[in-house]
């Protein structure tokens, strides 16, 4: 079965199974890359292909929200089980983190950028920019295009509205520092 959505011919998206989220945060954020990363709205489905992750390895992470087990509002979903949406407002921006490390080790994977694949027209209009603008090359970026809000909190990837998805093996895999967080020590590595 086929959807037909701003012109473009779209699978129906199989959302993943909770074991898939069940693997080691390092893992997790590999096999993330290349997923589909959906989200179902009144105003259609947009998504995209996983490009870029970032591992946050919990309480010995200086960089993570989870350090030293701080367990705040914020961080709660963070401690329980694996595959559930960690959103969060970054300056203006809600960013969205995959939960990863299981019941009571609360590590999580950010997800730094999508491919477009499906809804590209909707995205455009939720970000307000035209078509020679990247839509979906940040955090922000992304969750702005794809209609993710803080409402996703807690959600889990495991069933529409806001869910993963196989999608296609990535050809190769670069890795590198993370971003933005040079003041986190050894962690910013």
């Amino acid at each position: 079965m086929d959807i037909n959505h701003n012109g473009k011919n779209c699978s129906v998206f199989v959302p993943l199974d909770r074991e898939f989220f069940e693997q080691p945060t390092l893992a997790l954020a590999r096999s993330l890359l290349g997923c589909i990363l959906a989200k179902e709205t009144t105003e259609g489905l947009a998504a995209g292909y996983i490009a870029e992750t970032e591992a946050y390895i919990g309480p010995g992470d200086r960089a993570a929200h989870s350090y030293l087990n701080r367990r705040t509002k914020r961080t709660e979903v963070m401690f329980g089980e694996s595959g559930r949406a960690y959103t969060y407002v970054m300056h203006t921006h809600c960013l969205v983190n995959v939960v990863s490390g299981g019941e009571g080790n609360p590590e999580a994977v950010l997800i730094r950028a999508v491919e477009p694949v499906c809804g590209e027209e909707l995205m455009h209009e939720r970000r307000g920019v035209d078509q020679t603008i990247k839509l979906t090359s940040g955090p922000g970026k992304l969750t702005k295009a794809l209609g993710i809000t803080m409402e996703d909190y807690g959600r889990k990837l495991t069933e529409p509205p806001l869910f993963i998805a196989k999608g296609i093996v990535p050809e190769s895999i670069s890795t590198g520092t993370r971003i933005g967080i040079g003041n986190s020590g050894e962690a910013k590595d």
